[in-house]
């Protein structure tokens, strides 16, 4: 599961909370059950502008049993270890900033922006036979990099050919440029045809 899909699913459920929390405060608020007259059950929470949000008897109801903290710090604690968890999730690179080009003086040291580096792979890419579209980064360490590629095809594309043409033509031109093996995670998607357009039926005259 990539960093984006986590952080859509984390930020989903976040928001639902959110969502859910605030619909609860508005509806007593407002005192929107009065008005429609439904009756909640007892244990439902702020049903009327008077009441607060936790009552007394809610926020004592379990402060005298021996768990009760234990069990506060600990989820307080983990909350906290998954919030940092999270943070430096986003602040950690997926793979490197830079590549490392040969070169041929003694004691030169070229380096190539890893995003130039996909950015020639996608450019090279898209401009094949077939190919609709194209999305590529390059993750790993620099000395075990690893390229993937997601590529689209026209509903009339050969994915066969794309990948023969792919090896040979963006992926063997980056290989010459590092200087070494590349190992590649391609994806072929084909994209589907357009639905034929129905044309509409003649108007009867009567």
């Amino acid at each position: 599961m990539s960093r984006n899909t986590v952080n859509r699913i984390l930020l989903a459920l976040a928001g639902l909370l959110l969502l859910a929390g605030g619909a609860l405060v508005l509806a007593g608020g407002f005192d929107l059950y009065g008005r429609l007259g439904v009756r909640m059950p007892g244990w439902w929470p702020l049903t009327s502008p008077d009441q607060p949000v936790l009552s007394d008897a809610s926020r004592t109801r379990w402060s005298d049993e021996p768990w009760w903290w234990p069990v506060v710090f600990a989820v307080l604690g983990l909350t906290v270890a998954l919030s940092l968890w999270w943070l430096f999730a986003q602040l950690r690179r997926s793979g490197p900033s830079s590549v490392t080009l040969p070169v041929a003086a003694p004691g030169v040291t070229l380096r190539l922006r890893s995003r130039a580096l996909v950015d020639a792979v996608e450019t090279e890419t898209v401009a094949l036979p077939e190919v609709a579209r194209v999305q590529a980064r390059l993750t790993g360490r620099p000395k075990r990099l690893l390229l993937r590629a997601a590529v689209r095809l026209t509903p009339d594309g050969d994915p066969a050919a794309a990948v023969d043409r792919f090896l040979t033509g963006p992926l063997a031109h980056a290989r010459t440029a590092l200087g070494q093996d590349l190992p590649t995670d391609l994806r072929l998607q084909v994209a589907r045809p357009p639905s034929p357009r129905r044309e509409p039926a003649p108007r009867r005259v009567i």
